[in-house]
C-alpha cells in the first residue's frame, strides 16, 4: 500500500501507542487524522508533531458517541473524500478486585470503549474503506489472548475485539479491505503500564475474600509477569505503520517477539489447560 495522498484515521491519540502512531504515520507520508475524545488533550501530539517535523490533523471522536462518530466520518468524507485506514486504537484500562467486587456500571463502561467503540467506528468507516479498497487495523491486546485474573472487563472486551474482527476479516477482505489485529504486550509508556503504590492498596483493600489472591498476583507481576515484555510505544506503532503499508498484512500481528511467544503459547493450547496451568502460577494456586 503506497501512501501518496493516503489517508488514515486514528482514534485515541493523545498518549500512548495512538499518539506515536499518528506521528509514526506521518511520516510515512499519510494524511494522518488524529482523533481524542478531548482536543484540549493535544498538546503532547502537536508537541511531538512538531519534534518529528510533520502535521497532524487533530479532530474530536468520542467512540461511546455516536453523534460524534458520525459527524467525525462525515468530516472526513467531506474534506478528504476518502479514507484509506482506520487504526481503532482507543481504550480505557480496567483494573478490578474481580467481576464479583466491581459494579455492573464499571463492567459495562469497559465494554463500551473497548470493544463497542471500536465496532461503531468501524461500522461507518466501512463504506470509505471499501471504496479506497483500504485497511482497517485494531490494536488488541495479549489480553485478549490469555485471560489475566483481575482484568475480566477488559480481557472480555479484548477478547469480543478478537472473535469480532477474526469474524470480519474474510468478509471485509472479499470486498478489497484488509483487516489486521496488533497484539501488544506490555508498554510501560502507557497509562495502562502504570499501576501507582496507591492503586495496589485501594483494590486490595476493596476485594474482600480475594484480598490475599490479588496480593500474590501483584507480587508475580512485580517480580517476574512481565519480565522481557515492556517495549515503547514507538516499536508499536512502527509495526502498526508497517502493517498499514503491507500489501498483504496478515490477521493477528504480534508486536514483538515476547507477545509471538505469547501468543504460541494459547494457539498451541487445545484443551485450555495450559493456559489455566499457567494462570494459576500468577495467584499463588496450585491444585
Amino acid at each position: 500500500m503506497t501512501t501518496d495522498q493516503k489517508t488514515v484515521l486514528i482514534t485515541g491519540t493523545s498518549s500512548g501507542i495512538g499518539l506515536a502512531t499518528a506521528v509514526r504515520a506521518a511520516q510515512a507520508g499519510f494524511t494522518t487524522l488524529a482523533t481524542m475524545r478531548d482536543p484540549a488533550r493535544a498538546e503532547a501530539l502537536l508537541a511531538a508533531a512538531r519534534l518529528a517535523g510533520v502535521t497532524v490533523d487533530v479532530r474530536q471522536l468520542d467512540v461511546t458517541d455516536a453523534d460524534s462518530v458520525a459527524a467525525c466520518i462525515e468530516g472526513v468524507a467531506r474534506d478528504h473524500g476518502r479514507l484509506d485506514a482506520l487504526v481503532n486504537n482507543a481504550g480505557i484500562s480496567n483494573f478490578d478486585p474481580t467481576m464479583e467486587m466491581s459494579t455492573m456500571a464499571a463492567l459495562r463502561t469497559n465494554l463500551e470503549v473497548n470493544f463497542f467503540g471500536v465496532v461503531a467506528v468501524s461500522r461507518l468507516a466501512m463504506p470509505l474503506l471499501r471504496a479506497a479498497r483500504g485497511r482497517l487495523i485494531t490494536i488488541g491486546s495479549v489480553h485478549g489472548i490469555i485471560g489475566q485474573p483481575f482484568n475480566e472487563a477488559y480481557c472480555a472486551a479484548k477478547f469480543a475485539v478478537e472473535g469480532f474482527m477474526e469474524s470480519l476479516a474474510p468478509v471485509a477482505a472479499a470486498h478489497g479491505v484488509r483487516v489486521s489485529v496488533v497484539v501488544p504486550g506490555f508498554v510501560p509508556d502507557t497509562e495502562f503500564g502504570r499501576f501507582p503504590d496507591i492503586n495496589r492498596k485501594t483494590i486490595q483493600a476493596d476485594s474482600g475474600p480475594y484480598a490475599g489472591t490479588f496480593a500474590d498476583y501483584i507480587d508475580w507481576i512485580s517480580t517476574q509477569g512481565w519480565e522481557g515484555a515492556g517495549q515503547p510505544s514507538a516499536e508499536v506503532a512502527e509495526v502498526v505503520v508497517r502493517t498499514l503499508c503491507a500489501d498483504r498484512p496478515p490477521f493477528r500481528v504480534p508486536s514483538g517477539p515476547w507477545a509471538a511467544e505469547y501468543l504460541d503459547q494459547k494457539l498451541a493450547d487445545r484443551d485450555g489447560a495450559g493456559v489455566q496451568t499457567l494462570a494459576r502460577t500468577w495467584i499463588g494456586f496450585d491444585d
